[in-house]
């Protein structure tokens, strides 16, 4: 089995205020050694993005790797300095139990994998942070967790923008009020896909398409930055069939959240159009991310449109992905929580269910408190 290149996009959640409330004395240096990672897939995601962000960690290093490519494994340890006996591959995977310097697995596979691997992971002994979307369905994400707790193992995922600055500061400012009452949120995330036959356009593989992807990004700015639960949704569908690259999944879905205090969200997304934008619209004044959720470039504006732009102070960590590798290891230190723990990709994953059910029976579904 050959690795499958991996897109890496989404958001955060409800905890992204726990990022920035997290305090000085959560980051401090630990005593005794840094953590160790092995890292399950070498596709575009977790050898692109993840494996380079280990130089900027202080409290996490990688250790071993899991392929099924022996060849790439064999040479990306080489950079970085693995040694050969902790490359592993996906059968025999279970033997990572018998390696003291494995503490944490890192998913970073297609969606279908997710479960699987999280579960023999926590059966090895091992804390996990899983990449998004959680799993293929809420239920497989209730496996996880519920793996992970029979075996006291801490589970994360892998909801980077908890960590990002922009982020943090766009939630920090709506919550001191400098747009007033929040009135509307909206978020469309896309990008253009190209090639029928990658595993993404595979629903099989990933559970289904742009909403899966892309769209969770929308869905948790539209959590995390409401700081509410959505209690409704109503989505809708558009998609060319005839088109071969959506012969499976969708291509354009648009779904409206409605929340508790009275606040409506738009979002949506698509995998024929580039977009990454999100807009908090208060009584006062507006909050604005282009582009919100990007690994860099994103931009900030605060007041009555885009005439002030803000600067955000550096976040909890070198970048995004070194905080969020740092977090669980620290999280696994002190014996604490995730701030984005299995619970809150179980979270998304039942308003997903909720938003392909609307757009095929097209009414509004009431969502589970």
């Amino acid at each position: 089995m050959i690795d499958l290149n991996r897109r890496g996009l989404v958001l955060a959640a409800a905890g992204a205020i726990g990022a920035s409330a997290v305090g000085a004395s959560a980051w401090a240096q630990p005593p005794g050694r840094k953590l160790g990672y092995a890292v399950v897939g070498l596709g575009g995601y977790g050898l692109g993005v993840i494996i380079p962000q280990f130089q900027h960690c202080q409290d996490s290093r990688l250790v071993a790797l899991v392929s099924g490519d022996a060849a790439k494994a064999r040479k990306v340890a080489g950079e970085y300095g693995v040694p050969e006996k902790n490359i592993y591959n996906y059968q025999n995977f279970d033997s990572i139990r018998d390696n003291p310097e494995i503490d944490i697995v890192y998913i970073c596979l297609p969606v279908f994998m997710h479960a699987e691997f999280t579960v023999r992971a926590a059966k090895a002994g091992k804390h996990v942070l899983c990449e998004k979307p959680m799993a293929m369905s809420s239920s497989e994400c209730e496996t996880m967790i519920d793996a992970c707790r029979r075996a006291g193992k801490k589970l994360m995922i892998g909801y980077r923008c908890h960590f990002e600055p922009y982020n943090l500061e766009a939630i920090r400012r709506a919550r001191a009020g400098e747009i007033g009452k929040l009135r509307y949120f909206r978020s469309e995330h896309g990008f253009t896909t190209g090639n029928p036959n990658a595993w993404r356009l595979r629903k099989a593989m990933s559970g289904g398409g742009s909403l899966m992807d892309i769209g969770i990004y929308a869905l948790q700015a539209a959590r995390y930055m409401t700081g509410e639960e959505p209690v409704a949704v109503y989505a809708r569908e558009q998609t060319d069939r005839s088109d071969p690259r959506f012969r499976e999944v969708e291509d354009m879905i648009e779904f409206q959240l409605e929340f508790p205090s009275g606040v409506i969200g738009s979002c949506m997304s698509m995998y024929s159009a580039n977009q990454n934008h999100i807009l908090l619209m208060g009584d006062k004044g507006r909050i604005e991310l282009e582009p919100g959720t990007g690994y860099r470039g994103n931009r900030l504006w605060v007041g009555n449109g885009r005439g002030t732009e803000i600067t955000p102070a550096p976040g909890p960590g070198a970048t995004q992905w070194a905080a969020q590798l740092d977090h669980l290891s620290q999280c696994v230190l002190y014996n604490r929580e995730p701030i984005v723990p299995g619970e809150e990709g179980l979270r998304d994953m039942r308003i997903i269910e909720a938003v392909y059910r609307s757009a095929r029976e097209q009414k509004r579904i009431a969502l589970r408190g």
